[in-house]
């Protein structure tokens, strides 16, 4: 990747909160991540994992306690006037005057941003003007979202921070906000985005990292990170066929008449089963065949990780014993 490429530019990054030792906590540990200009990249984790903490550093509200961040080739916390107009920020929640209506608050912080687009455009693109005149303590908790979008957005950034930005909303508003990030996308805005809601990342993102205590633990793009899941086919047998006819090889496995089959090549275990139903005249039925999913792929990450963390505190509390 080339430099000029890199909109983002992690290298080594640290955040630790309180005093070295155990009287503190690092939040962030060694972070190395890039984004390419017009990517969407998503940070993903459980609670704690250390995205948040990681996200206000590359918006350059902190410094971090090691490592270095470039963000269109600049420090954003050193160079932060060279940063700021040119970012866009969208806050898990935005904390605006209840008192003010849809109206004054986008004029109130247009007032504080460079470069900004007419108010009307910004409210029309996330389908508030019907709002206007609305005041915020009146809006639902989707539609305040969608203030928040408007208001990241008013001074046309270069590159914008999503901290979970459809949280509170349905179905319908967060599809139609994904829309709206897709279209700032095909407009050349580079987005990071965190979410907790894996099917949205997978959706959207160019790329993925999923973090778990301050750490990456596994980054690619959303099929390279689930290619690491076997797929899975379901389907119920009919009467008068047994499991054990089944071909050996799939590997099967379930309760009573319910059959579940994992693999690593779907096609071709498909195909053999599809085979042996023709030569049996069996019908399957709920026959379900899938890839699997980013969200199977979290977990099992999560799981592992998990186990690696009770191992080597066993390790540890082993070795202390014989010390």
């Amino acid at each position: 990747m080339d430099t000029d490429e890199r909109v983002i530019d992690v290298r080594g990054l640290r955040r630790r909160y309180g005093p070295r030792g155990a009287g503190g906590f690092e939040a962030v540990r060694g972070l190395d991540f890039s984004v390419r200009r017009g990517e969407l990249f998503a940070l993903l984790g459980t609670n704690g994992a250390g995205k948040t903490s990681t996200v206000e550093l590359l918006e350059g509200l902190d410094r971090p306690t090691e490592g270095t961040i470039g963000v269109l080739g600049h420090d954003p916390y050193g160079e932060r006037a060279k940063v700021r107009p040119r970012i866009g920020v969208m806050l898990q929640e935005g904390g605006f005057p209840s008192e003010l209506t849809v109206k004054e608050t986008a004029r109130m912080w247009g007032g504080c941003t460079s470069n900004c687009m007419p108010l009307g455009e910004a409210l029309e693109f996330v389908g508030l003007t019907a709002r206007e005149n609305v005041r915020v303590k009146q809006l639902s908790g989707g539609e305040k979202r969608r203030l928040d979008l408007a208001l990241a957005v008013l001074g046309k950034p270069e590159v914008l921070f999503l901290d979970e930005p459809t949280t509170g909303m349905d179905a319908e508003a967060r599809n139609t906000t994904q829309q709206l990030v897709r279209e700032l996308q095909q407009r050349g805005t580079t987005v990071l985005l965190t979410t907790h809601y894996l099917e949205e990342a997978e959706a959207l993102a160019d790329r993925l990292a999923i973090m778990r205590a301050g750490r990456i633990v596994t980054s690619g793009t959303p099929a390279e990170v689930t290619r690491s899941q076997p797929s899975r086919i379901r389907f119920t047998l009919p009467e008068g066929v047994e499991k054990w006819q089944l071909p050996a090889s799939l590997g099967a496995a379930g309760e009573g008449r319910e059959v579940r089959v994992s693999t690593d090549d779907l096609q071709s275990a498909l195909t053999e089963l599809m085979l042996w139903a023709r030569q049996c005249g069996a019908r399957l039925i709920d026959l379900d065949a899938r890839t699997a999913s980013l969200e199977e792929a979290f977990l099992d990450i999560a799981q592992t990780e998990t186990a690696k963390e009770e191992a080597v505190a066993l390790t540890g509390g082993r070795q202390r014993e014989v010390v």
